[in-house]
């Protein structure tokens, strides 16, 4: 098992890795640390990974932080660095390392202080290991002012250090930053390359294992949460019937009802299983007593944890909101094929009677504008549109189709 094992379809972009994580472990091993990289190297110190949802942006990005701080004797030997099983991949993978720092949010931005602190991490020398290595999972989620003060970090990076960053698509990352990165990008991987990778590393029955990755259509995180939680396929049983409901006004507006009350249950079983331990393990570090009253000053940071807590909340539910705008979509593309006759391999097998139904009941011309009606939805939600809203909007002109 190497490093790589988990970044699925992804071969070109592994090739590029596996070469320049090479060069980085030829530059270590010769030099005494201080020299900046060599312009003809493979190796760069900033790196833009992008691709669709479900590609394996962030899986690529911590894969070659691992093979940088690849320890095994084997590299002196001519082997690849990357082994998976010294401590500088196990510990890098694991989320342990001293020197690879993932950021992922769960808010719905990444702010100017949150920055700073990175880029003043970013300065230090490697602790323990060969490189200091910042992955940021979500740049797309930076304000314009955080863009700003990393791009003085990636300008001007310190000789050991090495930014990664992931987002869906170029545009999704500042031109000054972007303009300073090596960029990779990866591709939606092979619904059968997804289906080995649950049966082989997560021990699903191949029939699931198959059903999940074609419904997910390629995405590898959605697939392995379908393919292994009752709860998800559940929800994703009652967004696919929406097509059906929406036959009068009454339908539409109880269809979105229950989309919105879907993602805001959602929302609120993450918040009792964090938000519970986040305020007491605050309250104890601040020295508050259980059942009593708080020290003075503490009042401050208390509130600053429940707009963070509140933030959260919020992306939650729009990020299992827009979960099911994307499944809608989905659908109706399956009803698009089957209306065009197209070869393309329908994704919802397990709704074969709807999207027939659907598919001869209407024509392409209103499959289309429904599929927009759905994009239009998450359009309106990117700019603060209330989500109940924005989804009847959709729900009404998906019956207008």
């Amino acid at each position: 098992m190497t490093v790589w094992d988990d970044l699925v379809g992804q071969d070109r972009v592994q090739e590029q890795l596996a070469a320049a994580a090479k060069d980085a472990d030829a530059l270590v091993t010769a030099a005494s640390g201080g020299e900046p990289l060599d312009q003809g190297s493979k190796m760069t110190h900033a790196w833009l990974f992008t691709g669709p949802p479900g590609s394996g942006r962030s899986t690529a990005a911590r894969a070659f932080a691992a093979a940088l701080q690849c320890t095994s004797p084997d590299r002196a030997m001519g082997g690849a660095p990357g082994c998976g099983f010294c401590d500088g991949c196990h510990t890098s993978l694991s989320g342990t390392h001293a020197d690879v720092e993932v950021i992922r949010t769960d808010l719905l931005s990444i702010g100017v202080k949150e920055t700073r602190d990175l880029v003043r991490r970013a300065q230090l020398s490697p602790a323990v290991g060969r490189w200091q290595i910042i992955v940021m999972e979500d740049a797309d989620r930076l304000t314009e002012g955080a863009g700003n003060v990393l791009l003085k970090a990636v300008e001007e990076p310190a000789p050991r250090t090495v930014w990664m960053l992931c987002a869906p698509s170029l545009e999704d990352v500042l031109p000054t930053i972007r303009s300073r990165c090596r960029h990779l990008t990866l591709s939606t991987p092979p619904v059968e390359a997804v289906a080995d990778v649950l049966i082989r590393r997560d021990g699903i029955d191949p029939e699931r294992a198959h059903a999940a990755a074609r419904a997910t259509q390629g995405h590898i995180g959605r697939a392995r949460r379908l393919a292994t939680d009752e709860r998800a396929r559940a929800r994703r049983a009652a967004v696919l019937k929406v097509p059906l409901r929406v036959a009068d006004v009454g339908g539409c507006l109880k269809a979105a009802q229950e989309l919105i009350d879907t993602s805001t249950e959602d929302a609120k079983q993450l918040a009792e299983e964090v938000d519970a331990k986040e305020t007491e393990d605050l309250k104890a570090a601040l020295g508050g007593v259980a059942g009593g009253r708080m020290p003075r000053g503490t009042a401050g940071a208390m509130k600053e944890l429940e707009d963070k807590q509140k933030r959260r909340k919020t992306r939650t539910q729009r990020d299992s909101l827009d979960l099911a705008l994307t499944e809608l979509t989905g659908f109706y593309r399956d009803v698009l094929a089957l209306q065009l006759g197209s070869k393309l391999a329908i994704a919802n097998t397990d709704v074969q009677d709807s999207l027939d139904r659907i598919a001869e009941s209407s024509t392409p011309a209103q499959t289309l504008r429904r599929i927009e009606s759905v994009i239009a939805c998450r359009e309106a939600m990117d700019r603060n549109v209330a989500p109940l809203l924005a989804v009847e909007a959709m729900t009404m002109a998906l019956r207008a189709g």
